[in-house]
C-alpha cells in the first residue's frame, strides 16, 4: 500500500512539474507562444493555432469558417474553443487546456509502458523484456522533450490527435476494443492519417481481448470494430454538418490533405516537390505519394504480427516523415514511444549517428529558414535540404529500430545465433 502511494505521489509530482514548467513559460515569456505559433516546424496549415483563431472569428460572427480559405481543421474545434473565455482577454484558459491534454497523453503513455506490451506481447516474449524503463521514466521523457514542450507552447492542435492516438493504444492494451476504436475515430476525424493505424490496432485489440468477452473468429472481430469506426465517424461528420451548415468542411479539411492544395513550407517532403511539379503530372504523383505512405501498413502489420505495438510505433515514425503536413509534434509522438523498446537498444547500430543528425537538423533548420525568408541570403533549397536531412535522421531511427526488433525475434527462433554478426549476401 505504501509503495502504491509513493508511486502515485511521484507520478503526481511529475505531472505537476510538467504543468508548472509550461505555465511558467507562458507567463514569463508572453511573446513566446506567438513566436512558436508562427514557426513552420510547429504549425502547419492543418494544425496552426493562428488559422484556428481565424476560423473561430468567422464562426462567432455567423460566417462559414471555411470562406476565407485559411481554416483547414475539424469543425468540432470551433465549439470547443468557443466555450473558452476570449483568448485575447483570458489566455490562461487556453493554456490550461493544452497543458491538460499533454498530461492526459503522458498518462496514457505511462500506462502503455507499465503494461509491458512492448517486450511481452500475447504471441512473443522477448528474452530481454526485463530490461525496460518504468512508465514514470517514459512519461517524463515525453513531457520534458523539447519538441513536446514547443508544440504545447505553440498551441498546435496536433496535441489533440496525439492524445487520441495514445488513448486508442492504451485502451486496446487494456482489453477495451470499443473504446480504442472510438479514440482512433476521433484521431482520424481530427487528422485523417491515424485511420491508417486501424489494421495493427485491430490486431492489438484482438490479441488483448478479455477471455470472458473474447470473439474468436478474426473476421467477425474485425468487422465489428470497423463498423464501430465507421459509425463514430458518421456521427462526427453529422455533428460537423450541424455546426457548419454544409458539407464544405470535407474538401476544406480532408481534401486539402489529399490534394495538397496549400503549399506552405513545412518540415515534410511534399511541399517543395509539388511546388516544382508541372500541373499535368500533379494527380499522378499525388497518388504515388499517398500510395507510398499507405503501403507500409499492410507489410508491417503482417511481418510483425506477433508484436502489433511495434508495428504501430514504426508506422507513427513513418508518418512523421512522409505525411503531407508533418511537424515536430509527429516526431515527438514517435520519440515518446521509442523508449518503450529499451530492451532492444543494445541491438541498435546507429544510435550516435541518429542522435547527431536529429540534433544537427534541430538547430540548423530554423537558421536555414531564417536565411531564406528573413535574411534573404538563401533560397528554398536551403530549408528543403535541411528537411531532407531531418527525414534521413528519422528514417535511420525507424530502420534501426526495425532491425533491432526483428533481430530480437530471430534470436528467439535461433538461439545459436545470439551475439553473432549478420552479413547480408
Amino acid at each position: 500500500m505504501d509503495g502504491v502511494k509513493v508511486t502515485l505521489g511521484r507520478t503526481a509530482g511529475l505531472y505537476i512539474g510538467a504543468a508548472v514548467l509550461r505555465l511558467a513559460l507562458f507567463a514569463l515569456f508572453p511573446g513566446l507562444p506567438d513566436l512558436l505559433t508562427g514557426r513552420v516546424e510547429i504549425s502547419t496549415p492543418v494544425t496552426s493555432f493562428k488559422r484556428l483563431q481565424e476560423g473561430l472569428f468567422l464562426y462567432n460572427h455567423n460566417v462559414s469558417p471555411y470562406d476565407g480559405g485559411v481554416y483547414h481543421q475539424a469543425p468540432l474545434f470551433l465549439p470547443l474553443f468557443s466555450l473558452l473565455p476570449s483568448f485575447a482577454s483570458f489566455p490562461i484558459f487556453t493554456y490550461l487546456l493544452y497543458v491538460a491534454v499533454d498530461i492526459l497523453s503522458a498518462d496514457a503513455l505511462l500506462k502503455i509502458a507499465d503494461s509491458g506490451e512492448s517486450g511481452s506481447s500475447t504471441l512473443f516474449k522477448s528474452p530481454r523484456r526485463e530490461k525496460r524503463w518504468s512508465g514514470f521514466v517514459v512519461a517524463a521523457v515525453f513531457l520534458f522533450n523539447p519538441f513536446t514542450i514547443a508544440t504545447c507552447i505553440g498551441r498546435s492542435t496536433s496535441v489533440f490527435t496525439t492524445c487520441a492516438i495514445l488513448h486508442a493504444i492504451v485502451k486496446a492494451i487494456s482489453g477495451a476494443p470499443f473504446s480504442a476504436m472510438v479514440a482512433l475515430s476521433f484521431a482520424g476525424y481530427l487528422s485523417m492519417y491515424p485511420l491508417l493505424l486501424l489494421p495493427p490496432l485491430l490486431v492489438l485489440c484482438y490479441d488483448r481481448q478479455i477471455p470472458a468477452r473474447a470473439i474468436k473468429p478474426a473476421g467477425q472481430f474485425a468487422g465489428r470494430n470497423v463498423a464501430v469506426v465507421l459509425g463514430i465517424l458518421a456521427v462526427l461528420f453529422q455533428m460537423s454538418y450541424f455546426i457548419t451548415g454544409s458539407w464544405e468542411f470535407l474538401p476544406n479539411t480532408y481534401g486539402v490533405q489529399l490534394t495538397l492544395s496549400d503549399l506552405t513550407p513545412n518540415i515534410g517532403l511534399w511541399w517543395y516537390f509539388f511546388i516544382e511539379m508541372f500541373d499535368s503530372f500533379r494527380s499522378f504523383f499525388l497518388a504515388v505519394f499517398w500510395l507510398h505512405l499507405s503501403c507500409y501498413v499492410g507489410g508491417l502489420t503482417i511481418r510483425i504480427r506477433r508484436q502489433p505495438l511495434v508495428a504501430l510505433t514504426l508506422l507513427l515514425g513513418i508518418f512523421a516523415i512522409f505525411k503531407p503536413y508533418p511537424s515536430i509534434s509527429d516526431a515527438s509522438l514517435f520519440l515518446a514511444l521509442v523508449p518503450l523498446y529499451r530492451h532492444v537498444f543494445p541491438l541498435m547500430r546507429y544510435t550516435f549517428v541518429i542522435a547527431a543528425v536529429i540534433m544537427y537538423t534541430t538547430f540548423l533548420g530554423p537558421a536555414f529558414y531564417h536565411l531564406w525568408i528573413y535574411a534573404g541570403s538563401g533560397n528554398a533549397n536551403f530549408f528543403y535540404a535541411i528537411t531532407l536531412v531531418w527525414g534521413l535522421g528519422l528514417s535511420l531511427l525507424v530502420c534501426d529500430l526495425t532491425f533491432a526488433v526483428l533481430r530480437d525475434e530471430w534470436e528467439v527462433e535461433r538461439p545459436e545465433m545470439v551475439g553473432k554478426d549478420i552479413r547480408q549476401i
